[in-house]
């Protein structure tokens, strides 16, 4: 009887002592990948994260993995001894799915780091500014992911149906004017409808915003969201040109109206309202929402021959480019993306020049394209380099002290854009540097 029991007993130790030893060596092997991965990482120099990322407090910190687990992107982050890190900073776009799967609340997001600031209008959670009824929702906020522009835009107008209530309405004064039709307007418009409220949506160009500039056949990552009464959109990886045409799709199901060409140049204060001013029109509105984009005024190089019509600022079809010399300038995720597409034109030599010794902004995927362009040839990547001028057929630039000279069509300068820093300012709206804050 004890033999059989004391038998019994050594299996179930050999059961435990196997589940152990598979779990410590799952766990070792991981530790392992994490480490390797942030070596690699660190040493190419991508250690500064875009936009919004995670920050970890090791001291609530278990090491429990539940935010690696979440991560829609995989490898951003892992378990180096016993406790989450930022691996992967520069491909970090800010899904928050970390934060909200932290079971301790170790994890903050936050904007900029002690190295590099990045400037944000003043919102509260209501995403109302310091100045009451002027809300912002989306990129110009920082969330320039689709997802979270997109539940933003719901979020913020959500705010403005409540503050609506406290307010009397009706006459000729709208709601709100929500401007822009990007991913948060579009989702902030279709809000309003759902509440009956009295808006008007202005966009100075085309529905979509920035991801109607985006090139084409890009790839748009996305994540199932709800779309206010429409229902869920199940989009995961989707090229710009099918999610533009859903949008259009749901747009006119729902029968969205958008103005076009209705770009604001003024916003002022009334009694208990405000005057918004356009190039066309003039409303006047008890809220505001800002959906526009951060790259209201792209950022130039401001170099000699910039001002030729061959230099523009953004990719939309590379098929213009045939037969042709081209510069790309930058070394985030669109000029990777620009240079590549257009290598892949028949009869086009393109060359990419960064200011940096390495594209610590870029995603993997884009830099391994740009790796493999370069490799078979289609591409020529000039890092550490600076345009120092634009003549009608080449470009001079400055390679680490040397002096080159390229032959030239077109340049393309895809170096982000300039927050709309006047325009707010001249609403009121206050602007904070942050560096590595909530």
């Amino acid at each position: 009887m004890s033999s059989g029991f004391g038998i019994e007993w050594l299996v179930y130790g050999l059961i435990v002592g196997s589940v152990f030893a598979i779990y410590f060596s799952k766990k070792i092997r991981r530790e392992k990948h994490s480490r390797s991965r942030k070596e690699e990482e660190f040493s190419a120099g991508l250690i500064e994260p875009p936009s919004l990322h995670p920050v970890i407090d090791p001291v609530k910190c278990l090491g429990c993995a539940s935010c690696v687990t979440a991560c829609p992107e995989k490898s951003i982050l892992g378990i180096i001894n016993g406790k989450a890190e930022l691996i992967a900073p520069s491909h970090c776009i800010g899904h928050g799915a970390c934060q909200a799967a932290c079971p301790l609340d170790a994890i903050e997001l936050v904007f900029g780091t002690e190295r590099r600031g990045i400037d944000i209008p003043n919102v509260k959670k209501t995403f109302e500014t310091n100045v009451p009824g002027i809300f912002i929702a989306g990129e110009l906020g920082g969330m320039g992911l689709i997802r979270n522009a997109i539940e933003q835009g719901k979020q913020a107008m959500d705010s403005v149906v409540q503050r609506c209530k406290k307010k009397s309405s009706g006459g000729d004064i709208l709601d709100v004017v929500i401007v822009g039709a990007g991913p948060s307007g579009f989702s902030a418009s279709l809000a309003a409808m759902a509440e009956k409220m009295s808006f008007v949506t202005l966009e100075q160009e085309t529905f979509g915003g920035t991801v109607a500039h985006y090139p084409r056949g890009k790839v748009v990552m996305t994540q199932p969201v709800d779309l206010p009464l429409y229902g869920k959109a199940n989009f995961r990886e989707t090229t710009k040109e099918k999610l533009l045409e859903f949008w259009h799709e749901v747009r006119e199901e729902t029968g969205l109206e958008v103005q076009y060409g209705e770009r604001v140049v003024k916003v002022e204060p009334a009694k208990d309202h405000f005057l918004v001013q356009t190039e066309k029109n003039n409303f006047a509105t008890r809220n505001i929402l800002l959906t526009i984009g951060r790259r209201g005024t792209p950022r130039k190089l401001n170099v000699p021959g910039e001002d030729q019509e061959k230099v523009v600022y953004r990719l939309i079809d590379p098929e213009q480019y045939a037969g042709q010399h081209v510069l790309v300038v930058g070394g985030g995720d669109s000029a990777l993306e620009a240079a590549v597409s257009i290598s892949e034109v028949e009869g086009t030599t393109v060359a990419l020049s960064y200011r940096s010794a390495a594209f610590g902004r870029a995603k993997q995927k884009n830099r391994e394209k740009v790796e493999m362009a370069e490799q078979t040839g289609g591409l020529r990547v000039l890092l550490s380099s600076n345009v120092m001028s634009i003549s009608e057929n080449d470009i001079t630039l400055d390679q680490e002290g040397q002096t080159i000279t390229i032959e030239n069509d077109a340049v393309i300068v895809c170096a982000g854009g300039i927050l709309p820093t006047g325009f707010l300012k001249d609403m009121g709206i206050e602007i904070e540097t942050k560096f590595g804050t909530a």
